[in-house]
Formats: structure tokens, sequence, C-alpha cells
């Protein structure tokens, strides 16, 4: 199964498509992610700096629409089929918006509930490839803390998460 809901306390219950996120630019790699130096700054602080520093130079020189074909994608097609990816969580609750009575997120596997604080979910990154291949035998979802402390060990059989 690839498609996965959040839902329970959350103002917009979201379906993902798990055999998508290949394709998405914020997927992590994580064979190097655990060893590289950590920034502080959040994702949307980073997108923001991106936008500001885009948004001065076209004021500055003016605009120039070719500039998002010229981008130049984070991953070769090559590493896309032999490297490991995850996503970061807290990027799917932050838009499913979770209700202000919200205590906790709670991965649903295949061994029974898992139940992390919700304010951990910006903390844990859902792995979906290992070596270019999907998580078919134990998966469809392995969930990872961002410090790598469970990496060894991550939670598997992951086939839903609410919030309660």
């Amino acid at each position: 199964m690839m498609i996965m809901q959040i839902k329970g306390k959350v103002k917009f219950p979201i379906t993902l498509d798990i055999g998508t996120w290949i394709f998405d630019d914020r997927k992590v790699d994580l064979d190097t992610y655990f060893d590289e130096e950590k920034q502080e700054t959040s994702q949307e602080e980073a997108y923001l700096k991106k936008t500001g520093k885009y948004f001065d130079k076209a004021m500055a020189e003016g605009a120039d629409p070719q500039a998002a074909v010229r981008t130049k994608p984070k991953f070769k097609r090559h590493h896309l089929k032999t490297g490991t990816f995850g996503i970061p969580v807290g990027l799917f609750i932050q838009n499913a918006e979770p209700l202000e009575d919200a205590e906790k997120i709670v991965f649903e596997t295949k061994n029974g509930p898992v139940a992390y604080p919700l304010e951990m979910a910006g903390h844990l990154i859902a792995a979906f490839s290992i070596k270019g291949r999907a998580l078919k035998e134990d998966g469809p979802l392995h969930i990872l803390l961002d410090d790598g402390s469970n990496r060894e060990n991550p939670v598997k059989y992951v086939t839903g998460m609410r919030i309660e």
C-alpha cells in the first residue's frame, strides 16, 4: 500500500502518495543526512530566505522567467535509483494543521501503534526508500529520529498516521 492518510485531530485530513516522494525536492538523503552538520533553521525559514533573495534580485535586476528552467535537480537520476531517502514528517503534519487539543502523533504499524509527542513531529523522518527500492517487506515506511539514534532500529511496518 503506497497510499496513507494523516487523520484524527487535524483541521485537514491528508492523503499521502508515498510513491511520489522520490520526486519531492524536500526529501533527504539518509546515506549522508545523519553525518551532516545540522542547521538550526527550519524548512520554512530556509524557504523564506531563498524566496527573499530571489525577490531582492528581481527588484534590483528585473525578473528572469527562465530561472525556473535552469535550476539543477538536487539529485542525479542514478542516485535516485540507488540512494536511501526519507522525508521530514513535520512538513505533512504542519499542512494537516493539528487541532489545539492534539497532543501526540501515532504511527499505525503491523505490531501495534507507536506514539510520540506532537512536538517531536519536526524531528521525525519517514524513510521510504533503501538503496533505490521501496520498503515492501517491512514498510511502506520506517520512522527515524532526526538525530539518528534509532537508525539501526527504526519504527517499521508503518501503514498510517493519526493525530490524537
